[in-house]
């Protein structure tokens, strides 16, 4: 194969070595091979040195240790010490199919991009519940699915850094992640757009990505998604869109739709009546796409989740924001 874009792999670790040498076993069986690897452990209390030294005669790797300053700063580390013409950024819970390289440097050959995301699936391997989370976080009914489309009602493209790459003249003319955590891939993206970099989402370069295990750390994540939309735009105002809005709105109905029940059981009846037609079509869309009744069932709890965890976020964030406390 003729030698093209040469990429640096920039994977930030924080206490996850078993996820860590899926992922690496994953790059080991990448067709395209014209790559480095680079992992930052970000102050983990569990080190994942012993996994990266598996691969150090299968890989071009390199392994930093730093103290703790979150994934965004972790990222800026890798960069400084980068080789490649491009970075391919992944979170430490992904996995790969062995074309994952080659589609990547198809696309921003084809397309003459400098910034790029790709979208995420499922694994046959992941728990019903990790399949139910990713129905959530991908589908139209909960807002998840304008994260893989290029053209969304939430805005312009903006990759995130759970499958992201940019090129060196993009790390060179922004130096990098401005913010750790909170929001810090989408205020980077937004910073490339604004500077003229053009980006695309590449729907053939996806990757299986294992989110959460179990629905309080789903809660967790997307509770401080919810804060995160906030923190953007103190940076962007701009970029915060009426489609942001809704899962705050929904926990403000669920909120309405229970009192009403309590205190005027006509009206809560009525208003519930509108609830469940939309349950419905969330355990609808989710046994459509999984196939499986279980997984349909944890669809619908996963999606109340998230948009309960994230409305509860957005707002306690928004408060904070209005009344100039701190985060």
């Amino acid at each position: 194969m003729k030698e093209g874009t040469f990429f640096s792999v920039i994977i930030p670790v924080y206490n996850r070595p078993q996820e860590l040498d899926e992922l690496l076993n994953c790059l080991l069986q990448q067709e395209y091979s014209h790559f480095e690897v680079i992992v930052v452990e970000d102050g983990s209390q569990i080190s994942s040195s012993e996994i990266v030294n598996k691969y150090v005669n299968r890989l071009d790797i390199a392994y930093y240790f730093k103290e703790n300053g979150g994934q965004g700063f972790a990222r800026n580390y890798a960069f400084e010490r980068a080789k490649g013409d491009f970075f391919v950024i992944l979170d430490s819970d992904a996995l790969l199919e062995a074309n994952y390289l080659e589609e990547v440097e198809k696309g921003i050959s084809v397309k003459n991009i400098d910034l790029f995301g790709g979208p995420d699936k499922d694994h046959p391997s992941f728990t019903p519940i990790q399949k139910a989370i990713s129905f959530s976080m991908t589908s139209l009914f909960t807002t998840g699915g304008i994260r893989g489309k290029e053209k969304n009602i939430g805005g312009q493209f903006h990759p995130r850094s759970f499958n992201m790459g940019i090129s060196r003249k993009v790390w060179e003319a922004t130096g990098g992640f401005k913010i750790t955590r909170m929001g810090e891939d989408i205020e980077f993206s937004i910073r490339c757009l604004s500077l003229g970099f053009t980006s695309a989402l590449l729907p053939n370069a996806f990757i299986y990505h294992k989110r959460r295990t179990n629905f309080v750390q789903f809660y967790k994540q997307l509770h401080f998604f919810g804060r995160a939309r906030i923190n953007i735009s103190r940076f962007f105002p701009q970029e915060l869109k009426w489609v942001h809005f809704f899962p705050a709105c929904y926990l403000i109905g669920i909120l309405i739709v229970g009192f009403s029940l309590l205190l005027l059981p006509s009206i809560g009846i009525c208003l519930s009546s509108f609830l469940l037609v939309y349950w419905f079509g969330i355990f609808i869309d989710a046994f459509i796409q999984t196939k499986n009744l279980y997984i349909a069932i944890l669809g619908l709890l996963a999606a109340n989740v998230q948009l309960i965890a994230y409305g509860q976020g957005f707002i306690e964030e928004a408060y904070k924001k209005i009344t100039n406390k701190p985060s």
